[in-house]
């Protein structure tokens, strides 16, 4: 502990001294052995900052990497075309899907069964009689069921595979009944009908007079024909759903034309560029001071050499795939200061040319992509053995030990600084009580020896 000066004027002014700044001049020294430990904590943080950066940015380019080297990724996605979108027109082509071209010629669409009845003049006039549909009856005495409008009701909760509605115009109204099965398959059995309104009937005449006959779609894919209970006709090209719109022009061929994504596969690679070129600027920021001379946090740590070698390194490995052996050949360069740049109408023409040889480029066991997806992992936050993540735990440990010596220290000071104050607090009053027992001891002279030492 160091040494400090009282200042409390003559011994026997009775003045004392200021208890509360000796007692802080006393810790001063005491104080300053946590400045270092708070200056460390401080570039740990520090550091945790740039960690946490590095992480997030790793792991967009982790991200931007799983687009081109999953399976089902963008070089699964197919496109398709209808050179004739008014008699078809193509709903999707998944990844299933192979490239190529079709032809489709349409003979006849679809249809869902249907019948409507003969009109009355309101849907809530009272019916008598049965309707059976589908093999169940429906009669009009069953509570709710005497009109249109419970009829419909009662067969829509009686699930028998028909939608019943009312149809009403200014002819009156009529009981609509629809397949809930497209096709031949969802045909509507005969309907048989005691219904009346009064003295009125009520009839389903059925196809051609009403509603209309269940039909599958029939059409001709690349000389083979194909039937479909919808127009939506899904599974007779491999991965690719289309819709039937018309069979209004007879005999015309339609080409459906499956194709690769290249356009998304182009936006994946720049993606990637980019992604990759985030995580270098971020190290190349750490290697060199600013403007203002200040030493970046991780300047000089062994985090950021293990960084650019392995990633480094990875770019400049990994197997050929066929004619595709660099990503050079994809319109990839490097510049000096470890960036990318894409060059695009290179890699378009890549993709044209050589899309197997691509793919396989980014995703065959050992390739360039699955080999650099290896080594950004490795670097990143995940735990247990991510680069990132270790350093993270380190810095945390330090961090931990250094907040705990402090708490310590703190404790030590408050007590300290307790047992200084009470002591010189004493001593305080003792100096401050001196002028008062120098009076005394002159009174009990002055009565002992008679001399007035205060004569007036």
């Amino acid at each position: 502990m160091g040494t400090v000066g009282l200042s409390f004027g003559s011994a026997t002014s009775g003045q004392g001294f200021d208890v509360a700044s000796t007692v802080t001049a006393i810790q001063a020294s005491e104080q300053a052995i946590e400045t270092p430990w708070n200056n460390q904590l401080t570039t740990l943080k520090a550091q945790d900052t740039v960690f946490s950066g590095l992480g997030t940015d790793l792991g967009s380019l982790t991200t931007a990497l799983q687009a081109l080297t999953d399976f089902n990724g963008v070089f699964a996605e197919k496109l398709g075309s209808s050179s004739n979108t008014d008699l078809l027109s193509l709903t999707s082509a998944g990844s299933s899907a192979v490239a190529g071209s079709h032809t489709v010629t349409i003979t006849q669409l679809a249809q869902t069964s249907s019948d409507v009845s003969t009109a009355i003049p309101s849907a809530s006039d009272t019916l008598t009689g049965t309707v059976t549909i589908q093999g169940k009856v429906f009669d009009t005495g069953t509570s709710g069921s005497n009109t249109l409008t419970g009829l419909a009701s009662a067969i829509n909760s009686a699930a028998i595979g028909v939608k019943a509605s009312v149809i009403t115009d200014s002819s009156g109204s009529r009981l609509s009944l629809v397949s809930g099965t497209s096709g031949a398959a969802g045909q509507l059995a005969t309907i048989t009908s005691t219904l009346a309104d009064g003295g009125t009937s009520i009839t389903f005449p059925g196809p051609p007079n009403s509603g209309q006959q269940g039909q599958d779609a029939q059409i001709t894919l690349d000389g083979v024909q194909v039937t479909s209970p919808s127009n939506t006709v899904t599974g007779a090209i491999s991965g690719v759903t289309f819709q039937l719109l018309s069979s209004a022009s007879p005999g015309t061929q339609v080409q459906v034309q499956v194709t690769d994504n290249t356009t998304d596969i182009g936006t994946a690679v720049s993606n990637f560029v980019s992604a990759y070129n985030t995580v270098i600027k971020d190290i190349n920021t750490e290697e060199t001071n600013s403007s203002t001379g200040t030493a970046p946090a991780l300047l000089g740590s062994p985090i950021l050499a293990q960084l650019q070698s392995q990633l480094t390194g990875a770019l400049f490995g990994g197997s050929a795939s066929g004619s595709i052996n660099n990503f050079g050949q994809l319109g990839i360069s490097m510049n000096n200061d470890g960036t990318l740049t894409l060059d695009s109408s290179t890699l378009t023409s890549a993709l044209s040319s050589n899309l197997s040889d691509v793919t396989g480029f980014f995703q065959n066991s050992g390739s360039f992509g699955q080999t650099l997806t290896t080594a950004v992992n490795n670097l990143g936050t995940q735990a247990p053995n991510g680069a990132i993540y270790l350093a993270q735990q380190q810095n945390a440990a330090q961090e931990k030990a250094l907040n705990a010596d402090i708490t310590n220290e703190n404790t030590l000071l408050s007590e300290q600084k307790t047992q200084l104050t009470n002591e010189l607090n004493a001593a305080n009053q003792i100096l401050q009580s001196i002028p008062s027992q120098l009076n005394q001891v002159n009174e009990i002279y002055s009565a002992v020896t008679g001399f007035n030492q205060n004569p007036r």
